[in-house]
């Protein structure tokens, strides 16, 4: 099998860092550069913590021009990540984006480009398999329960509420489920944002602490019934079969994929 060459963006953040160690671990990817605002012009293995002897790159497009890479994977901010997205469509790479906060315009300006450029790009709220499967079976269980709320638990570094697996969930639901105003019509909140934000009718509520990573909740409600679907990541190691799939996918498509459960049968 030929190699899938790859740039990494953000590899010394700790989702990057995995990354890094999946593509070395994977007999048929090959790293051959990082893009970071730091450190130009030197290898990685000069960064603590790595072993892996490739050139870093703070101008995107020069590494693209230099090391002509088959993907980029980005695990950057919303902010970066739209900017290298783009950058990567328009430079004939194929970019696999961990980073959420995408608007349906931008979505929209990068759908055009993949079309224009004849590439792929795949954007994931969420990288983690079972996180998938979550938001699957919620959209299932949504035709029969129409009354749910969603509670998202990330690390209280996470910039973003609702975070992207949270809101994903949410529109996936409500593309089977009637909108309704759930909860006593006449309900009154003492405390403003006590009842979550409102997403066409379903809650969301964002919890964010230390020692947390990746968690949520979906709760349905019913007559004389409940039904919780719940997915947990305990460390950032569980987001990379996710990544894998999706550089592997991102190769046979010509298109934008917003969500891996789109490539998940």
């Amino acid at each position: 099998m030929e190699k899938i060459k790859i740039v990494i963006a953000g590899a010394r953040g700790r989702m990057g860092s995995e990354a890094v160690k999946l593509v070395e671990d994977t007999e048929h990817f090959t790293l051959v550069a990082v893009v970071d605002h730091k450190y130009n012009g030197m290898s990685l293995k000069d960064i603590s913590g790595f072993e892996v002897d490739v050139p870093i790159y703070s101008d995107i497009e020069q590494c693209f021009f230099e090391t002509n890479p088959d993907v980029l994977i980005d695990l950057t901010t919303p902010e970066i990540g739209k900017i290298h997205t783009k950058k990567a469509l328009e430079n004939g790479v194929r970019p696999v984006v961990g980073t959420t906060g995408f608007s349906e315009s931008d979505l929209a300006e990068l759908e055009e480009l993949t079309t224009q450029n004849g590439i792929g790009a795949i954007i994931a709220p969420n990288f983690a398999i079972g996180a998938i499967l979550m938001m699957k079976f919620s959209q299932m269980a949504a035709k029969y329960f129409s009354d749910v709320e969603i509670i998202e638990q990330h690390h209280d570094q996470k910039l973003d509420a609702p975070s992207g697996t949270g809101l994903k969930t949410a529109e996936m639901i409500s593309a089977v489920r009637e909108e309704k105003q759930q909860g006593h019509p006449n309900e009154k909140e003492i405390l403003a944002g006590a009842r979550g934000a409102n997403f066409k009718g379903i809650r969301l509520h964002s919890v964010r602490l230390p020692g947390l990573i990746a968690h949520q909740e979906v709760l349905f409600g019913g007559d004389g019934q409940t039904l919780k679907i719940r997915h947990d990541s305990y460390n950032r190691a569980s987001f990379m079969s996710g990544v894998k799939l999706a550089v592997e996918n991102v190769m046979k498509i010509d298109l934008l994929v917003y969500g891996l459960e789109n490539i998940i049968e």
